[in-house]
């Protein structure tokens, strides 16, 4: 076989660049290429004699043929120029492993976000987790009255905690708060209309807009007042026969400061009670405990509004409150009853595992054990404390000689669309490399084992512990170990 002549679209410049070797008879390519092992041959060495049994014979065959196609690409290529069989082994091993292995995997969060989306939002309690995985792997009474010795109902489990927690008088439990939102007013305002503030139109991440919940919804949107103005009158006037509630939403990933105004809660409830509406509040994140104490203001609790007489108040499970993704629809009796009889609550409630992680965690809050829950743990470590363990990291990463380390003082984050410019004080571990960059050096942390996700700042690897669970500490300087004796 001859090689194939340049086509007139070639330049010149391109016959100077080294072509790829062509599989003609006595060629090197083609002596690399008979000396390529068949895949049985490979699979029958001793070295992956015990990997079937690990990882199964399809994942292996499959690897085999994977790493036996890129080294004839790379024959051909002329990229390589030798057939190691050992070498081969541990590719296929390799492959093999990777093959297997499950995408969701634990990760060091050293970005000091609290409630990073990204990674998860709220870590479990160690009870929650306890509770779920014995719930998982037996039967339950899901939906089984022990008492009566018949079919009871799901939200059963979490109604009675929420009672004697913020004191609702039902609750039920959906897959997250945007469903939560989406099935209250399907059931309460499906074919009338919704009174909401300008001001409170918000967005939260994955395009969650409140008109286009609205909208499918079945109910349509009334919007009064301003972006950052607005009073009862407007509400009261836009009221009419076609009214079925008034909403009012905490606009919790944004703050609009200065010349501001917007009704107080009572005086919301009082116009609902007037009018015979129902009135509708999203809390978003759903904070149950007082953040002023840390400095951070203006994070509504769930409690309050319940007691102010709130009909439907609905909030996440997997932000401050620190349980498992979940949106959790609280209040009055009659309108929960109504929201539970609507056929799309079917489509939307949560499994058992979810009710298990969530039942735990507000068990904790009842027996006001918050240092349990990772969450509220990590939001009231003070900065000495965090300080102290960024030290013994700080000494650990400077024996390495490519390695400059400094502490310096920064801010962690809530994340999760939680108190919108409002931190919490933190001592940052910031890193230089010799031979990297702050972004390389951040991609190969990102490749440890667990990857480490960490921050960028002015060209520096910044890291943050309030977000790192202490014994993840150690495992921060090992992976800058590995990276130091792997000459990387």
């Amino acid at each position: 076989m001859s090689r194939s002549k340049l086509g007139p679209a070639q330049s010149k410049s391109s016959r100077n660049r080294p072509q790829p070797l062509v599989s003609k008879e006595g060629s090197p390519a083609v002596s690399l290429l008979r000396r390529i092992p068949s895949v049985d041959e490979l699979l029958g060495r001793a070295a992956l004699g015990g990997l079937e049994a690990r990882v199964g014979r399809r994942a292996l065959v499959e690897a085999t043929r994977k790493v036996l196609d890129g080294l004839r690409n790379g024959i051909s290529s002329g990229a390589v120029s030798d057939v190691s069989i050992e070498a081969l082994e541990r590719e296929v091993m390799v492959a093999a492993q990777a093959a297997i292995e499950l995408s969701l995997r634990p990760v060091v969060n050293a970005t000091g976000v609290i409630l990073h989306t990204n990674l998860g939002r709220a870590p479990l309690a160690r009870e929650a987790v306890e509770h779920l995985s014995r719930v998982a792997t037996q039967y339950s009474n899901l939906e089984y009255n022990l008492e009566q010795g018949e079919r009871g109902k799901r939200d059963a489990h979490t109604d009675r905690l929420f009672a004697e927690l913020v004191g609702a008088e039902s609750t039920l439990v959906v897959n997250n708060n945007a469903a939560a939102v989406f099935l209250a007013l399907n059931a309460l305002a499906e074919g009338g209309e919704v009174i909401v503030s300008r001001g409170e139109l918000i967005e939260i991440g994955g395009s969650f807009r409140i008109p286009d919940i609205c909208s499918k919804s079945g109910a349509a949107l009334r919007e009064v007042g301003t972006t950052n103005r607005t009073r009862l009158a407007d509400y009261a006037a836009a009221v009419n026969e076609r009214t079925r509630v008034l909403m009012r939403v905490h606009p919790s990933n944004f703050r609009i400061v200065g010349f501001t105004e917007r009704p107080a809660l009572e005086e919301m409830v009082d116009l609902a009670r007037r009018h015979g509406l129902i009135l509708l509040e999203d809390l978003g994140s759903g904070c149950l405990i007082d953040l002023a104490p840390l400095g951070i203001e203006d994070e509504p609790l769930v409690a309050p509004s319940l007691h102010a007489q709130v009909d439907v108040v609905t909030f996440s499970g997997d932000k401050l409150l620190g349980g498992p993704q979940a949106g959790i629809i609280t209040g009055k009796r009659e309108p929960l009853a109504r929201i539970r009889k609507n056929p799309l609550f079917r489509a939307l409630r949560v499994d058992k595992l979810t009710i298990a992680a969530l039942e735990a965690t507000v068990g904790l809050y009842l027996r006001g054990d918050l240092k349990a829950i990772p969450t509220w743990r990590m939001i009231h470590t003070p900065k000495e404390e965090i300080a102290a363990r960024a030290s013994r990291l700080a000494e650990l990463l400077g024996t390495q000689p490519e390695i400059s380390v400094e502490l310096r003082d920064g801010e962690s984050v809530m994340g999760g669309g939680s108190t919108p410019g409002q931190s919490l004080p933190t001592r940052l571990v910031a890193v230089t490399h010799a031979r990297h960059s702050a972004q390389e050096l951040e991609a190969l942390l990102r490749r440890n084992r667990p990857p480490i996700i960490t921050r960028v700042e002015r060209d520096r690897l910044l890291l943050d512990l309030r977000t790192v669970f202490e014994d993840q500490d150690q495992e921060i300087a090992r992976a800058f170990e590995r990276l130091e004796s792997a000459g990387i």
